[in-house]
């Protein structure tokens, strides 16, 4: 290829596109199936923690109705507190998608948002960052819970 062709692009491009390709038939293919088995397992894990905990609550004498509530805010709570002493990521990596999909990858991520940003401050840096993940997903739920209550309460 010469040096003309170069400067103009186009043998930029084949090169290119001839190294995805070979990328592509290179790179190993993710073991699927055990990924899948093990992130079922480790949503299994998830929910039986939070089973646990919300019998200890109904033990304590918390309506089964309402014992919920402070089962979620004590998962999120474990959740963020492992996130700070820096053992969630490990568990992740071995967990998978089954501590990324429930609340408690939410937890997570909001944890890690206001860690990395505290050298910034705690309005501007942990506050901000934080609930710029999270202010979506917030709203999104008090909205959509206004909505629903809307509906029930008209039905």
């Amino acid at each position: 290829m010469s040096a003309e062709k170069f400067k103009e692009g186009k043998g930029v491009l084949i090169d290119q596109n001839w190294f995805q390709s070979w990328h592509k038939l290179k790179q190993p293919r993710p073991p699927l199936v055990k990924n899948i088995l093990v992130a079922f397992f480790a949503g299994g894990i998830v929910c039986l923690l939070g089973q646990f905990i919300l019998n200890i609550y109904i033990s304590l004498g918390v309506p089964v109705e309402q014992a919920g509530n402070p089962t979620v805010a004590t998962v999120i709570f474990l959740a963020a507190l492992l996130t700070g002493f820096g053992v969630f990521d490990n568990i992740a990596r071995l967990a998978g998608a089954g501590l990324a999909v429930p609340v408690t990858g939410f937890a997570n991520s909001v944890t890690s948002m206001a860690i990395e940003f505290r050298r910034e401050g705690l309005v501007l840096g942990t506050g901000s960052k934080m609930f710029a993940l999270a202010g979506s997903i917030i709203v999104f739920g008090v909205v959509t819970a206004f909505v629903v209550g809307l509906i029930s309460a008209l039905i």
